[in-house]
């Protein structure tokens, strides 16, 4: 019987895949990153110890290992044509990246860019629709989250939402903002109360609450601009 300990044999936590999952993907080496892409080693070795013999015969260089053909990476038993590719097509997408320019996060630092970012997708809409803008600390957007799609006149959000996406991104700064379908600027009582519940919410949390931005097609309320945050 192998004495081969497989990698599903191994402690949870030192699987590359759970390990991935659990600590993110720069905890990683290359020889673990590799092994969650070819997903199995030989009868003699697992993924990991494979690909660690494969980096060590390219000097432990990524550079020199996309430089492998198929038919170089096919000589390591347990390296077929699939797993070959799948190597060199990561090595391949790893290059690209680096050619590629950083995509700019959109600066929506004041009441107007942000109306200028979220008009086209709220001025025609017939019922309320609740958004949070999650940003960096220089108001750069990481990501904008529906938090409620409601009725006519207003919608129901829940501030626990919001909090939660705002810690999963690593966001320090908030944004709010939804539509009034009736074309109407001033703020309800539920507005004012919401906007209120946020900025205890966001106090407790030490989370900066930019702005609240009432949107309709062709104008906007910003509770910062009116002094109200």
């Amino acid at each position: 019987m192998s004495d081969k300990l497989t990698i599903a044999r191994w402690a949870e936590e030192d699987r590359p895949r759970e390990k991935l999952e659990r600590l993110g993907p720069q905890a990683l080496s290359d020889a673990e990153l590799l092994a969650i892409l070819v997903g199995s080693g030989s009868a003699k070795e697992d993924a990991v110890t494979l690909m660690k013999r494969i980096l060590n015969d390219c000097n432990n260089n990524l550079n020199s290992l996309g430089k492998l053909t198929i038919a170089d990476l096919c000589h390591y038993n347990g390296v077929g044509p699939a797993k070959a590719i799948t190597i060199l097509a990561a090595c391949e997408l790893g290059k690209r990246r680096q050619a590629e320019t950083p995509e700019e996060r959109p600066d929506v630092g004041t009441a107007t860019r942000l109306y200028r970012l979220m008009r086209p997708q709220m001025q025609d809409l017939d019922v309320e629709e609740f958004w949070t803008l999650y940003l960096n600390q220089n108001c750069r957007l990481i990501k904008k989250v529906r938090i409620a799609h409601g009725g006519i006149t207003e919608v129901s959000v829940d501030v626990r939402v919001i909090m939660r996406e705002a810690v999963l991104c690593n966001a320090t700064v908030l944004a709010i903002c939804h539509n009034h379908p009736s074309g109407s600027l001033r703020p309800s009582t539920q507005d004012n109360e919401l906007t209120k519940n946020i900025k205890r919410a966001c106090d407790v949390m030490r989370l900066r609450l930019l702005d609240h931005v009432i949107i309709t097609d062709g104008a906007y309320y910003s509770y910062h601009e009116q002094g109200k945050l």
